[in-house]
Formats: C-alpha cells, structure tokens, sequence
C-alpha cells in the first residue's frame, strides 16, 4: 500500500518549507501560499479514510512596493544623498548671486547736473529741493547773480549734458547708461525683464523637462546661465545688456525646477523636508557671498562676470548627477532606472541588496505609473479634477504673493537708509534662523500651518511699514528683516509643499506653473515700485494686501505631513483631504493580492 501523507505534510513538501507543528489554536490546513480542504472527521470507531487532500493552490502577490520602499531597499539616506545634495547645491549656492545681482549693479551713486559746456570754472551752484538738498535731475539756466532780472535768477531746466557721479565706491549699469531722472524706470524694466525671462522658461523648460527628462534640462540651464551672463558683462548697450539678462533668467528656472525635484526624489518621506531646507541654506549662504563680492569688485561689468564662470564649471559636474529614477521608469528606460538604482545602492553600502533588484520588480513596483505614462498630460489637467483645481489656485497665489512679496523687500535694500552690503548681510542672514524655525515647523506642525503663517505674518510686517516714518531706519529695517525671513520661510515649505501636492504624472507642469506663478509676481513687483511716484505708500499696500490673500488661500490646503508622495491625479481626489484614512489591514491587504491557480469546486471531484 502506498504511503500517504497526512494532511499539511504534502503541502509542506511542495513548497520546500519545514513542517510546523501543529497547535490547538492553529487552523488545520493553512499556510502562505497554499490552502486545502480538510477530510471530514470519521464517525466515532470508524476507520479513518486517508485521502490526498483537496489542495487549494494560490499565487500570493507580493504588495505593490510604493517608490519610497524600493528606495529604503537601497538606501535613501546614504553617502549617495549627500552627495547628489552636494552637486546640486553648489550652483544654487551662485544662484543668489543673479537672482540679487542688479542690487549692486545697478546701484545709484549720488550726482548732479553736469555744468553746460560755457559754463565758467569754478563751483558751479545747484539748486535745491523742498528739504534742501542740491537737486539731482535739475540745474540753473543762468547762475545766480545780482545782475539778472530776478524773473530769470531761479529758471532751471533738465540735464542736457548729462551727470556728474560719485565714483569713489563703485560703477553700475545707472552710471554706464545714465539710468537716472526720466530713465530711472530702465533700471526697474531691466529687472522686470530678467524675471521675465524665469517666468517664461519656467513654462518652456517644464514642459521640456516632462518630455526628454529632468538631467538635460538641468545640464542645458547650466551652460545657457553660463554663456549669457559671461555675455551680459561684455554689452556694449543698455538693449543688448537686457537680452542677456532676460536669457539668464530663463536658464534659472530650469535649474530651480529640476534641482528640486532631483533633491527630494530618492530621499525617505521623513527626510524630504531636511533636504529641502538644507537645498534653501545653500541659496543663504550665497546671499553671504554676493555683498562680499560685490565689495571686492566694485566694477560691474568684472562683478557679472565673475557670478557666471562657475557655471560652466557646474556645466561639467552635472555630468555626475543621476537622472529622475522615477521619469525613467515612467518613460520605459527600465534598463538605466535599474543600474542607477544598483548604483545608489553600492554608494550607500547596500550592493548586495541591489544586486537582488530584478527588472520585473521595478516594473511592479511602479505599475501605476507606468500604465498612465502613455496619458498626455498638459496645464489644462491642472483644471480638470475639482481637488486639483483647488490646489492650482491656493498654490498659484501662495507662490504668486510670496515671489511678489519678497523682491519688492530683497532688490529694496537701498530704500532703508542704512549701508548696503551690511544691510543685504542682514538679510541673508535672517534667512538661517528663519529656515531653521521653518523646517521643525514643518516637520512638526505641518506644511499647512506653516506656510498659512508665513505669509500672514510677512503681510502684517510690509504693512506696518506704512506707518514707520522714514526717519526711524532702525525700525523700518528690522520689519523689512522680519518680513524677509518669513517670506524666506514660505519658499522653503513652498518647494516642498508643493511637489508632495501635484501627483508624480504632472508634478513637473504644476511646478512649472507655481514657479511661473511666483515670477510674475517678482515680475511685477519692480514695476509696482514705479507707483510711488504718485504716493510713496501704495507699493507697500499693495505687496502687503496680496501677501495677505496669498496666506489665506493657503488655509484651504490639505496637510502633507508623512504621506507618500501622490502618483496619479486620482490619488489626489481620493486621499488629498481625508486626514484621518484608516490603514487596510495587513490580513486584508494580502488577501486582495491572491490570485487562485487552480480553484476547488462542489461536486464529488473538486480537484
């Protein structure tokens, strides 16, 4: 008689595991990856009935390994993250330089008519101003002198011949092209135009970035930023000079967008808000940098230059710095996301474990993705979902009032009355504290209160400087500091708010759009400034109102705190404000993944 096995042995036999022992409060017949259906016990002195028993075989799926798993795998905060925050934050270390450039640039030294060509030697008298100071747009027609009819002794009239300038400290692009009296609005519009030119990359390079991947866009920005600001020094003209500036501008939102979203890519959820913060520190410490530049090389056109030769040199790093894993993926470069995972995974002391990587594995991990990679998604999309659209616009004018709020308080450090490059070491300095305050809010009250406060309380601080009078420049510039550190704040949780807001299929466009969002506004605000001409107080009303409207449109987004990162514009409308979704169960979760080889039936021969 053949031996039989008993029930639960054959099934141990077939998947080469060990017998377990049997307990009373163990369920007879089950075990991972098999089930079967037990003998009916036998009637009490009757011979028991040994029979193969009915085995249930069951294929148990794996669960669907979210991004951020696979990278715990192989490390998300190893050697390979610093090193990646290294080579992507050196040239944000330079951005601070152009961003605040024509602060020193473009500085108005103090001047005066230049005496007409018949003038006489000797001092030539300048009229004065309603507070007694020697007019700087304004000269005499005649000189004083007793001799003239008293209807003639006061006539002035425009500079004709041009000014003369103080330069004992410095040149800039005010004395190079007289951007002074009617003309000192060209200096505002050349301002204007290089956020012009971030405004309208930020639209181009997004989009570009989506399609052929986020490495060449960066490498690109490097050189272009590179070749048009070395350009930029060398203008022979006002005009020429612009269109340099505007291509600087356009190569900068390329950078922006793609470092960060290649910063917080392959780090673990909990440290996503750190490694954004610490990006933030390096675009702080090159506020240090530019006043002492700038001290150094009192010359404009030496000082541009200067800002912009490093890129070429961050030209030829980015060569080292590994291409989005997740766009490989998504684009179908299976091949190249897996050795560049393997590669993460030798850096940071994990090879083995990358080694067990298997392509199959990526693509199940990543399946929703990939299924929606051959989905066109464009700006209209953005629109298309009701919790997506609510997201577009809080984000669009939470980005739109703090990139308006803070140029109109970084490129004003000359209104304050106190030094200049002591005063713009002040303000990068604020920005240490103010990130730091940033990042354990963040981290512990959340991206959705922090951001709300940051705002309103930089709105409060321009506004309050409506009623500061200008002969108390110690308060003026301690609310304009405070006001500057809170707005450094809200960009540091914006960056980070945001891309854990947009799903990862268009998370490239909805940076794209936030960031054109906030150049429009750093656009506008040199132009806003003009309106002081009619009444000094209406630019601070406007900056503050909108930065008021911009914080309490932030109270409307829902909380990011410790959740994954959103893969599909559906993850959006399902978890997105629902804060409190209960967890599936384990037990649940496994069971939903079981898929039945070969399902047992009634009948007399179920098998």
């Amino acid at each position: 008689m053949p031996y039989i096995s008993p029930p639960r042995k054959a099934e141990a036999e077939l998947v080469g595991a060990e017998l377990p022992n049997y307990s009373s409060d163990q369920t007879v017949g089950q075990s991972k990856g098999f089930s079967h259906i037990p003998p009916p016990a036998p009637a009490e002195g009757a011979r028991p009935n040994y029979q193969v028993p009915c085995l249930q075989l069951w294929l148990i799926l794996p669960s669907a390994m979210a991004f951020s798993e696979l990278m715990d795998r192989v490390g998300s905060n190893g050697p390979f993250q610093f090193l990646n925050l290294v080579l992507l934050g050196l040239p944000i270390l330079n951005l601070a330089n152009h961003n605040l450039l024509q602060i020193f640039t473009a500085t108005t030294p103090a001047h005066h008519c230049h005496p007409p060509p018949n003038a006489s030697e000797g001092l030539w008298v300048l009229p004065k101003d309603q507070n007694g100071k020697p007019e700087m747009c304004l000269r005499f027609i005649h000189l004083p002198n007793a001799s003239l009819p008293n209807d003639t002794q006061g006539a002035t009239e425009p500079c004709l011949d041009g000014w003369v300038y103080d330069l004992s400290t410095t040149s800039s692009i005010v004395t190079e092209w007289d951007l002074v009296c009617s003309s000192n609005k060209l200096k505002e519009v050349a301002q204007s135009l290089f956020m012009a030119g971030t405004l309208i990359g930020g639209i181009v390079l997004g989009d570009l970035s989506d399609r052929f991947g986020r490495k060449p866009v960066l490498t690109c920005s490097y050189l272009l930023l590179a070749a048009s600001g070395s350009s930029a020094a060398f203008s022979p003209s006002l005009s020429v000079y612009m269109v340099f500036r505007f291509l600087c501008g356009w190569s900068i939102s390329g950078i922006v967008l793609s470092t960060a979203i290649l910063n917080v890519e392959c780090v673990s959820i909990q440290t996503r808000a750190i490694m954004s913060t610490l990006m933030g520190y390096f675009y702080t410490a090159g506020q240090f940098l530019l006043p002492g530049l700038a001290y150094a090389i009192p010359q404009w056109r030496w000082l541009q230059l200067t800002v912009s030769i490093p890129f070429f040199a961050f030209f030829l790093l980015s060569w080292w710095i590994p291409e989005s894993i997740r766009w490989m993926v998504v684009s179908g470069k299976f091949s190249k996301a897996l050795k560049i995972l393997r590669r993460v995974a030798t850096l940071n002391g994990k090879k083995e474990e990358g080694e067990k990587l298997r392509m199959e594995e990526l693509k199940f991990s990543m399946q929703k993705e990939i299924s929606l990679a051959k989905a066109k998604y464009s700006v209209a999309d953005l629109f298309r979902t009701p919790n997506l659209r609510r997201v577009t616009f809080c984000l669009s004018l939470a980005w739109f009032s703090t990139g308006f709020a803070y140029y109109s308080l970084a490129m004003g450090v000359e209104e304050f009355g106190v030094n200049l490059y002591f005063l713009q070491l002040i303000f990068g300095g604020v920005d240490i504290p103010a990130k730091f305050i940033a990042v354990l809010s963040i981290n512990h009250l959340g991206r959705h209160i922090t951001q709300s406060c940051a705002l309103l309380l930089a709105g409060g601080s321009i506004l309050a400087l409506i009623f500061v009078p200008s002969d108390l420049p110690t308060l003026r510039t301690a609310l304009a500091v405070f006001g500057k550190g809170c707005l450094s704040s809200s960009f540091s949780c914006l960056f980070l708010y945001t891309s854990e807001l947009y799903p990862t299929v268009i998370r490239q466009t909805g940076m794209g759009i936030s960031n054109l969002w906030t150049r429009v506004g750093s656009m506008a605000a040199p132009l806003v400034k003009i309106t002081a001409d009619f009444q000094p107080f209406i630019p601070n009303v406007l900056f503050g109102t909108i930065t008021l409207l911009g914080g309490s449109a932030t109270l409307f987004l829902p909380e990011t705190l410790n959740r994954p990162l959103p893969e599909t514009i559906e993850d959006i409308e399902t978890w997105s404000w629902q804060t409190n979704k209960p967890k599936q169960e384990p037990e649940a979760k496994e069971a939903s993944q079981r898929i039945p080889l070969h399902p047992c039936g009634p009948g007399p021969d179920p098998c």
